[in-house]
């Protein structure tokens, strides 16, 4: 059985039925089943994580609309590649009346040229483009490209899909099925795969691989974690380990470890990882949990950020570590994003609480005899800049969303605002 194409590929979906999920996408009357019902496929960009069925849904698109099927990965490939299949395309055109499906995968990877060379072929209709990323196509796809294609999104899959998906498995698979299989518990399994059905079929696949010749067996979380743990390498050789890898440099930057940082750095950049990806992630986390601890961790993150974007390897990963380090090293604060998850979670709760009088703007006369603007003092006005007056909304006004952290600077802001304030900050 070892022998095998890997499970997940035994079970990839062959027609839109048999594609169970997504039903935002695929179900009745969704865009994508409208879409290969009429025959007629918009050029389109598919967002989501690994493991939702992004390659799965084009070959379907395509094989539905009787298309032909040409794929690229961005990895591999460049504008050299592009204009190779275009011309095949507008051929094939020629001929059929149907242009054929271009499949791009990673199409984050593709930079602006690269991109740009896509344009007319889409503009013209001599390839209908799907793109698979799973970065947010906002930032990696140029604008001009992202307006000629629509963008759906992919969701990991939830545990009831998940639970079906290892029930058919076990039950339809051709050579799962010879055996019988009972899962006992699949906690583990599920916590393994986070949503990626990928994960999820190939780690099963291989623990059920290790019961050899027996034809009954059990499966546990013991006995997943067991095998998962000894054979985790075989999860990288197709990056499905993209995630656990960023998540285990961040974590080690949050917690102040720039070893264990500079090492899944270098796990990154030894595997490929796009080098913009790990630089915006540090920009999130110069925010979320360096914050007002260390106001210049930002700007040391934005300016990495912009500059892997002009230097690019190899050079780039000597930015890349200094940043990390410098992060990792620095005071630690989640104050600012506590703030403005607390401050959206009592909008949430409280609605369109009004406006200040005092606070409203008064363009016209007829708001100015609404009393728009009175009372408000113009804080320049007065001595240190400052005078107190309610910036918040009558019902919110004993509300506190920001409280600083325990460290140097943030102590100093909680005695700046006191001072402002003085019992009104309560930290």
């Amino acid at each position: 059985m070892t022998n095998q194409a890997p499970l997940a590929e035994r079970m990839r979906p062959k027609t839109l039925d048999e594609y169970q999920y997504q039903e935002h996408l695929i179900g009745k009357g969704a865009p994508i089943r409208r879409m290969v019902e009429n025959g007629n496929p918009a050029s389109m960009i598919f967002w989501g994580p690994p493991g939702t069925g992004k390659t799965t849904l084009a070959e379907i698109i395509a094989t539905e609309s009787k298309r032909e099927y040409y794929t690229l990965s961005a990895v591999s490939s460049g504008v050299k590649e592009v204009r190779e299949v275009i011309e095949k395309a507008k051929n094939q055109n020629l001929f059929t009346g149907k242009p054929p499906i271009l499949f791009i995968d990673e199409i984050h990877r593709f930079n602006k040229s690269q991109q740009d060379s896509l344009l007319q072929a889409v503009e013209k209709g001599w390839i209908v483009l799907i793109g698979a990323t799973t970065e947010n196509p906002s930032f990696e796809v140029v604008s001009a490209l992202l307006s000629r294609c629509q963008v759906y999104t992919l969701y990991p899959l939830d545990e009831k899909a998940l639970s079906q998906l290892l029930h058919r498995a076990i039950t339809e698979d051709e050579f799962l099925s010879r055996k019988k299989i009972t899962i006992q518990e699949k906690e583990a399994l599920m916590q393994y795969s986070g949503g990626d059905a990928r994960k999820l079929l190939n780690g099963l696949d291989i623990v059920v691989q290790q019961f050899k010749e027996e034809k009954e067996i059990t499966i546990t979380n013991e006995e997943v974690k067991k095998v998962i743990q000894e054979n985790i390498a075989l999860y990288d050789k197709d990056g499905e380990q993209h995630y656990d890898i960023i998540s285990a440099f961040i974590k080690s930057i949050r917690g102040s470890d720039p070893n264990a940082a500079v090492y899944w750095l270098a796990r990154m950049l030894e595997g490929g990882e796009d080098n913009k990806f790990i630089a915006r992630r540090m920009v999130i986390l110069a925010s979320e949990d360096i914050g007002m601890a260390n106001p210049t961790a930002f700007i040391l993150a934005t300016n990495t950020f912009q500059a892997v974007n002009i230097i690019g390897n190899p050079e780039s990963r000597i930015l890349l570590s200094q940043c990390a380090v410098y992060l990792a090293t620095s005071p630690k604060s989640n104050a600012s994003y506590m703030a403005i998850d607390s401050a959206l979670s009592y909008v949430k709760k409280t609605g369109n609480l009004p406006v200040p009088l005092h606070l409203r703007n008064a363009p016209t006369k007829l708001m100015k005899d609404l009393n728009y603007g009175t009372d408000y003092h113009y804080a320049h006005d007065y001595p240190g800049n400052f005078i107190y007056q309610e910036f918040l909304p009558e019902d919110a006004s004993n509300e506190n969303f920001y409280h600083p952290g325990n460290n140097a600077k943030e102590n100093k802001l909680k005695e700046y605002l006191r001072s402002l304030w003085k019992d009104k900050y309560e930290f």
